[in-house]
């Protein structure tokens, strides 16, 4: 058997790499968004909420085989302390053939998701978007290799050009008149495009399967991951399905909008945290006092800045969605002023996923995650009684109830800093309340104004309320942590 693979970062300079690693990542994101937002834009006035809705229809069903495809193998090659080739051949050729299956099974039963919306169309939509599994199945482990070697310049090149080649096939299918097929091509066109880029990046060819290959342990973590993940996604698309179900794809047009609007990017700007945050953790973890102290600035770091941001959405959800989507769309500013609610929340309780995945926690994960599913499928099934919007509503209040029971959760199996945690999470909501109440007001005085001018005025308003907060002794020590954590970066872990 040949020798581990070893991350890179696992010798002296992982700060020096972990510092440039977040930078390209961030700075990538950024791009990423930008082509996530244009395509919203661009897309928007092109085609109507019945295409986008059918679109959603399929993608909430079959999105659940991502989950298989994946089935937590990626997070477990980066993850582990040691990899071999082997090792990593095996693992290839397991998402390789787990891809194959689901495109097999959602190919013949597109006819069930077709049947069960009432909408004979799906079923053509379902078996091209098929070949999706197919690509990310070859794709997983080429990613997962660029995460554990910290190649995070590669990685980000792909992820932004990825997107890129997706809209740019959206678009000339649009402008061809092919309405969602558009959407399809988009799908599609992205898939293989990241799986070009990833496999480039990433210089290597997978070797045959071997038999005598240790695979026990990361298949238990990857099979309680994808537990939870199976969990989570139930629980974070019940929205779609009962709205798609419930009310029709006109509506579900509207909420997927929303969604791509601003959950999308949001979500994009959260998940390269993990990425930098995962391999640096799972290294800090013989040093309780620096792994605490990362945590709690990586929730300060987020709270800043993102929460910041969905305080702008709040307040000005009116104009935003007037920029970006047109005037056909206003329907969709109560839903983003709801979503951008449940942003604030879900991203105050993002820091422990990486507590769970750098501890090795997966089972208790899956735990957690089976009674904060189990309170959004409440609250959306209640709030659907109201429409789309007391859907939008319910998935607001549900990450709302379950972030402080995140915290319960996890000081029960590990030691972290819940005191530090709670005290910070409760300044950064109080902060951007303010901050988002006298945006709302200096907006609606200005009702009669263009839309970019409330636009302005709300995000000036808002980085005055932080300015001043910032004069307060706690707040003022909170983004010095803040500062801290790309001093923290830059230590070296190995002494």
């Amino acid at each position: 058997m040949t020798g581990p693979i070893a991350p890179r970062g696992a010798r002296p300079g992982l700060g020096r790499k972990a510092a440039r690693g977040a930078f390209v990542t961030f700075g990538g994101q950024g791009i990423k968004i930008a082509v996530q937002t244009l395509s919203v834009m661009l897309l928007a006035r092109r085609l109507t909420p019945q295409d986008y809705g059918l679109i959603a229809m399929v993608v909430a069903i079959i999105g659940v085989g991502e989950i298989f495809r994946d089935f937590g193998l990626s997070s477990a090659a980066v993850q582990a302390r040691t990899l071999s080739k082997e090792q990593r051949d095996n693992l290839f050729w397991i998402n390789a053939a787990i891809g194959f299956t689901l495109a097999a099974i959602v190919f013949s039963g597109a006819g069930l998701i077709a049947r069960l919306y009432g909408q004979p169309g799906l079923a053509p939509i379902a078996r091209v978007l098929c070949l999706t599994f197919v690509c990310n199945g070859f794709a997983t482990q080429y990613r997962a290799d660029l995460n554990r070697r910290l190649l995070f310049v590669r990685l980000t090149v792909a992820d932004v050009t990825a997107p890129a080649v997706g809209l740019v096939v959206a678009l000339v299918l649009a402008t061809q008149g092919a309405t969602y097929w558009s959407l399809v091509g988009q799908q599609i066109g992205q898939a293989l495009a990241l799986l070009v880029m990833l496999a480039a990046g990433a210089h290597w060819i997978p070797g045959l399967p071997h038999r005598h290959a240790d695979m026990g342990r990361l298949l238990r973590f990857g099979t309680n991951l994808v537990v939870t993940q199976l969990i989570g996604y139930a629980g974070n698309n019940v929205d779609s399905l009962t709205i798609g179900i419930r009310l029709g794809a006109g509506p579900l047009g509207f909420y997927n909008r929303a969604f791509s609007l601003l959950m999308t990017p949001l979500t994009q700007l959260r998940a390269p945290t993990t990425t930098v945050a995962l391999p640096i953790l799972a290294r800090l973890s013989d040093d309780d006092d620096r792994y605490a102290q990362f945590v709690q600035r990586g929730q300060l770091a987020l709270g800043y800045t993102l929460v910041a941001g969905l305080a702008v959405v709040i307040s000005a959800a009116e104009p935003v969605t007037q920029i970006f989507l047109g005037s056909a769309w206003t329907s969709v500013t109560p839903i983003l002023r709801l979503l951008a609610v449940a942003g604030v929340f879900q991203t105050l309780a993002y820091v422990g996923y990486w507590i769970y995945l750098s501890r090795g926690l997966t089972r208790d994960l899956m735990q957690y995650s089976i009674i904060t599913a189990l309170i959004k499928v409440a609250c959306i099934t209640v709030g659907s009684v109201w429409g789309v919007v007391g859907v939008a509503a319910g998935y607001a209040v549900a990450p709302a109830l379950a972030w402080p029971l995140s915290l319960w959760w996890l000081a029960r199996r590990t030691s972290i800093p819940m005191g530090a945690l709670m005290r910070g999470a409760l300044r950064i909501v109080a902060v951007a309340a303010c901050a988002a109440g006298a945006a709302s007001v200096v907006v609606q005085s200005l009702a009669g104004d263009d839309a970019f001018v409330r636009l302005l005025a709300a995000l000036g308003t808002a980085a005055a309320v932080y300015a001043l907060a910032a004069l307060t002794r706690p707040v003022r020590a909170d983004l010095t942590g803040v500062v801290g954590i790309l001093r923290l970066a830059t230590v070296r872990t190995s002494r």
